[in-house]
């Protein structure tokens, strides 16, 4: 398994990913495209014999950031991909000068709320009925040690 940056040629991957992973809330082909443009986005995938088995984006500006989407096909979830990607854009957050990361997770989402904990993130407070079911979303925040 190697992680590196998202090219052009990956995004439509991307969007199947998005499609099986956060159907009916998933980034359309046109917001992933324009992500990748804008260079405030990270955009790190993780690969496996040259196939895209998952990604992370996430956008930093001046010393904040947040972590936008986190997901790994069905087939090779917890196998630590997930944290290996959490962790390269955290690294890459840090480089770019951010010292607080955030992100938005669903509450029944056990294996996610697991990861990030797991990679430091804490939980901050809740935004009820959040998602377009109804379901509220954690607000979880990661301070980064800047050296």
């Amino acid at each position: 398994m190697n992680i590196r940056r998202c090219k052009y040629e990956d995004i439509l991957r991307i969007s199947e990913l998005e499609n099986e992973c956060f159907a009916g809330e998933s980034w359309s082909f046109g917001t992933i495209a324009s992500a990748f443009e804008n260079s405030a986005y990270t955009m790190l995938v993780a690969e496996d014999n040259g196939e895209v088995i998952g990604y992370g984006c996430a956008c930093t500006t001046l010393e904040t950031c947040d972590l936008e989407n986190v997901l790994v096909a069905e087939e090779y979830r917890r196998s630590g991909i997930g944290k290996a990607v959490v962790n390269a854009l955290l690294d890459d957050a840090a480089e770019r000068g951010a010292e607080k990361v955030f992100l938005e997770v669903r509450v029944s989402n056990s294996a996610a709320l697991r990861l990030y904990l797991s990679c430091g993130f804490k939980g901050v407070h809740a935004r009820t009925r959040y998602y377009s079911d109804g379901e509220d979303c954690l607000v979880m925040v990661k301070e980064l040690n800047r050296e």
